[in-house]
């Protein structure tokens, strides 16, 4: 694991520096795999339909770059961890 790979880990996506972190009272699903391998995904207040719907996340760290998505969605059976499908433009 690279040093940028650690300083990822851990940290929730799309949160600012100053509060990288998970708060209590939240609800996160762990993203496994691509870009954004060990980030943490709030989904406090996400329906079932919105969690098995899957995500599309703006990331600069995909194969497309800057504007680029990675694609996640909830490993079957598991609502807290979702899987890498691939990268889109």
């Amino acid at each position: 694991m690279d040093r940028d790979e650690e300083l990822l880990r851990g940290r929730v996506y799309d949160t600012d520096d100053d509060h990288p972190g998970p708060l209590p009272h939240r609800d996160y699903a762990e993203l496994i795999g691509g870009p954004l391998d060990g980030l943490l995904l709030d989904i406090t207040g996400w329906t079932a339909e919105e969690i098995q719907t899957g995500v599309a996340l703006m990331t600069d760290l995909g194969q497309f770059g800057p504007g680029g998505r990675a694609l996640y969605d909830p490993r079957p059976g598991e609502r807290i961890r979702w899987d890498w499908s691939g990268d889109t433009p």
